[in-house]
């Protein structure tokens, strides 16, 4: 829910103490609490038990959101369906998505469109959403026919043939048997279904706000109009339901209970705080059991075991012909006549964490087949139709994977994967963009949801976002995933940001990311070229042994001690240079590459960097226009952990507006050209 009326939730639904509401409002707080980083009291969740008339015991919570009113939306949906999946709640019967929207968020803001069309997806649904919106007739100070085409604010969840009940706010009866019908049409159909309350903003945007200097014939109205407390208080009297001595009673206890608490904390005797996380679909003590693996790699007998499911195709199952090599050279890893590429990596990858017990979840657009024609999660019977995936067919106790392509949408798709993970951090959730500035689309949810999970909100979250990334001629919105900002944006141990050179270094990487004991998201900047290239691929042995290396050095016979020259590169970029390199056989440089940004890798740079002694000279170069990519980050980094005055030079694109040119011919001058400088 947006902000209004949150504190009557929070206090009289979720039972969020009053001295605790009061507390953050005279601003009393540990200033080493997640207030100190957090968000306002408006914005925060909590989780509660609410028992009802009959004395059943319902939980409730409320998802922290941002400003960002309906942004919230997808997440909310996300978090439900995680836990409906870990409860086994196929009938989705015990978990239930309920949003609060404004009317002029409801009608204006395209994620709530977006929201609506997961509802009946099967990788998305949750089955049915209650959506009730508090109708105010105004957002902010914005008239319904300043704010929307559509005669009513609800017009939106016709796309999706929702029944839409519009009930008179003041009436909380009518309101409340509206209510009703919903729950049971939900129930009973597992769709969603809208109530319209209509009704208004007795004051301004905020209680400090003057609405009369933009609507003064409006609020002129508002202020002669009754509250609904007092019209259904003289409804209660004059049908005889309470006398007046009872009313009054109600009245001065409740003031008594907030006047009690609002001299608790003005004594500051006892600081009250309220521990009401939303629950997760796991239980604290799982993720508290969770103990650190420094080795990632797999035995001979788990590989064999995941190669042979990923290759194996049942009988009468006709799959496409051109798949056949594809299977054959999955199965030629085994016996050392092939090496694996990027998605025989990532199967391996998810394959292991599967039979470990640990459920995978992939979702983005065209993720199943890949982008890139590459990863072939499911196999198709060219002549039924029917899709079988592999990897749910190792063995009868695993766990499942979810592959799934999703619709159109950056936004719903990203905040819906955020909230599975925030309730299921035990789980692998992958989302892929289509290309990695696609994710340009999904800013919001990065910046107010993905980054700040832990610092923000309070929050556990190990989503990876898998963002392609790489200069291959393909222009300004194919080329950058946009590295700086998740640089930027990185600080407090909240992220992780990579960029992978190996398909074994991507196997551990996602492994990783459920053997830690921290719980943060991760995200890497993956490859296109790299999938196929013949020198991006990795040996049997590089699975069986060792973990994800940060830094990677130089891994040719060198003198290291007589070398004055390290090129440092991240990426596709590396395999330009090698090549360079061997083509003009020169012997005198060392490549080394840094595999992980954030948190940036001080220690294993300052290890590597020792074993040059004689070192005059650190290279950076890069892909991306010099005020993008990674330099700005790395520069002040690089200069803390090498000795004396170590010069520290720049090579890359020029600075640029744009992410790259539009030109392929240009783009590949560009790319010949600081390949060349690099060596100079």
């Amino acid at each position: 829910m947006a902000h209004r009326g949150r504190l009557n939730v929070l206090a009289n639904v979720i039972g969020k103490p009053f001295d605790a509401i009061l507390t953050e409002f005279e601003d009393i707080l540990d200033p080493n609490s997640i207030e100190g980083s957090g968000d306002v009291k408006y914005h925060l969740g909590a989780s509660g038990t609410y028992k009802t008339a009959k004395g059943d015991e319902v939980i409730v919570s409320v998802a922290s959101n941002p400003s960002h009113l309906e942004w919230v939306n997808p997440v909310v949906e996300g978090i439900v369906r995680a836990k409906q999946t870990r409860m086994g709640d196929d009938t989705h019967s015990k978990v239930m998505p309920l949003l609060i929207h404004g009317d002029a968020a409801f009608s204006g803001q395209g994620v709530v469109a977006e929201t609506l069309n997961l509802s009946q997806l099967s990788g998305y649904r949750t089955g049915g959403t209650v959506h009730i919106i508090i109708n105010n007739q105004i957002g902010f100070t914005t008239t319904p026919e300043d704010a929307r085409s559509s005669t009513y604010a609800t017009d939106v969840a016709k796309m999706i043939q929702a029944p839409i009940f519009h009930v008179n706010g003041d009436d909380p009866e009518a309101s409340l048997w509206a209510t009703e019908l919903a729950f049971d049409f939900r129930g009973k159909f597992k769709k969603d279904v809208v109530v319209d309350l209509f009704g208004y903003r007795r004051h301004g945007h905020n209680e400090g706000d003057e609405p009369g200097f933009t609507q003064p014939l409006l609020y002129e109205k508002i202020k002669n109009h009754a509250s609904v407390c007092s019209l259904y208080t003289n409804k209660l009297l004059q049908d005889g339901v309470l006398g007046e001595k009872e009313l009054n009673k109600i009245k001065n206890n409740f003031q008594s209970v907030l006047n009690s608490s609002f001299e608790r904390i003005e004594q500051k005797s006892k600081l009250n705080t309220f521990d009401g996380d939303v629950p997760l679909a796991i239980t604290k003590e799982e993720i508290e059991e969770i103990t650190p693996e420094k080795d990632t790699s797999i035995s001979s007998e788990q590989l064999a075991k995941i190669i042979e499911g990923l290759t194996y195709v049942p009988d009468k199952f006709m799959f496409h012909p051109k798949l056949n090599k594809f299977l054959q050279k999955r199965r030629n890893l085994l016996d050392d006549t092939d090496k694996a590429d990027w998605a025989l990596a990532e199967s391996i990858a998810f394959g292991s964490l599967l039979l470990e017990g640990t459920p995978v979840r992939l979702s983005g657009q065209d993720s199943v087949r890949g982008t890139f024609s590459q990863r072939h999660l499911a196999l198709t019977d060219i002549n039924t139709g029917y899709e079988r995936i592999p990897l749910n067919h190792l063995n009868k106790n695993q766990a499942k994977l979810e592959a799934l392509d999703s619709f159109l949408s950056e936004a719903a798709v990203l905040g819906f994967e955020y909230g599975y993970s925030s309730a299921d951090p035990l789980a692998l959730v992958m989302w892929e963009a289509q290309f990695g500035d696609f994710a340009n689309s999904a800013q919001v949810i990065i910046d107010n949801f993905i980054v700040v999970s832990n610092e923000k909100w309070g929050v556990p979250n190990n989503l990876v976002m898998l963002l392609p990334h790489g200069y291959e001629g393909q222009g300004p919105e194919h080329s950058s995933a946009r590295l700086e900002r998740f640089l930027i944006l990185s600080a407090e141990n909240n992220l992780q940001v990579c960029n992978v050179t190996t398909p074994a270094q991507y196997f551990h990487i996602l492994r990783r990311q459920i053997k830690k004991a921290e719980h943060r998201p991760l995200v890497i900047m993956t490859p296109k070229s790299l999938l196929r290239l013949p020198e991006a691929k990795s040996p049997k042995s590089e699975f069986l042994k060792g973990k994800f290396n940060e830094v990677i050095d130089d891994l040719r016979n060198l003198d290291k001690k007589s070398i004055k020259k390290i090129i440092l590169t991240s990426g596709k970029v590396y395999y330009d240079l090698n090549k360079y390199r061997i083509d003009k056989n020169i012997e005198d440089v060392a490549i080394i590459r840094i595999e992980q940004y954030y948190p940036y890798p001080s220690k294993q740079l300052k290890k590597v960097f020792k074993n040059y002694s004689s070192l005059d000279k650190i290279v950076w170069i890069q892909e991306e226009p010099r005020n993008m990519g990674a330099w700005n980050f790395l520069l002040p980094l690089l200069k803390n952990d090498v000795e004396g005055d170590l010069e520290i030079s720049y090579v890359g694109r020029p600075q640029s507006a744009s992410p790259a040119v539009g030109s392929s011919k240009i783009s590949m001058q560009q790319q010949r050209d600081l390949i060349r400088k690099a060596f100079k």
